[in-house]
């Protein structure tokens, strides 16, 4: 079981991390800065990252989405439809790290390393997950697991997107995210469709067996 005051220690050296991740990468180098800045030891903050990089940018992550979760509280996303609150969503976490662009690229330098694609696929998925937690899924058939495969090739075309946008307000990724959502909406109707229209149709099977 994970420690609330573990969390929020790490939650903390994040945060404070930030600024200086720019420059520093998510090195411990930035790790004992951020600890003088929290009051903790620097064994005691090493000790909550102890792989060093990937703990760091792991909790980067998690720290995010935290806070877009936390953030969606306050704005629900009850009364619109369900593409416009995945929507609102994914724009929340790039707004959570739009003044931390550059921490995010570190990020990404880290995770495209061979040995961490494991733990790249673990965290995208958990951002996904949250961001259909936010948009009220409840669902728990077969369809937990498409929906998420699905928002996971967009949300990371979209941060690849979003890396390069200089649009204001990153206009132009919230496009392209509704674009994607709607193809991705338009596929399933038409998914749909040809099901109700495949139950209707006679059994093939149907023509061979023997008349009575």
């Amino acid at each position: 079981m994970k420690s609330p005051l573990a969390e929020k220690e790490r939650a903390a050296l994040i945060e404070a991390m930030l600024p200086m991740v720019p420059f520093d990468g998510w090195s411990r180098a930035a790790l004992r800065v951020a600890a003088r800045r929290c009051g903790l030891g620097v064994d005691e903050a090493q000790a909550l990252f102890p792989r060093g990089a990937v703990d760091l940018v792991a909790g980067f992550s998690r720290w995010t989405d935290q806070r877009m979760l936390d953030r969606l509280d306050t704005s629900p996303l009850a009364d619109a439809g369900l593409s416009d609150r995945i929507a609102r969503a994914v724009a929340t976490r790039f707004e959570i790290v739009e003044p931390w662009r550059e921490a995010v690229r570190r990020a990404l330098g880290v995770l495209a390393l061979p040995p961490n694609a494991a733990l790249a696929a673990r965290l995208v998925y958990e951002t996904v997950d949250a961001i259909w937690y936010a948009a009220g899924d409840m669902a728990t058939d077969f369809s937990f697991y498409t929906k998420r495969a699905t928002l996971f090739g967009i949300y990371c075309s979209a941060m690849l997107y979003w890396l390069a946008d200089r649009s204001e307000g990153f206009a132009d990724t919230r496009a392209f995210v509704d674009r994607r959502l709607a193809g991705t909406a338009r596929v399933s109707r038409l998914r749909r469709d040809l099901e109700t229209v495949a139950e209707r149709l006679p059994n093939p099977l149907r023509l061979l067996r023997p008349l009575g």
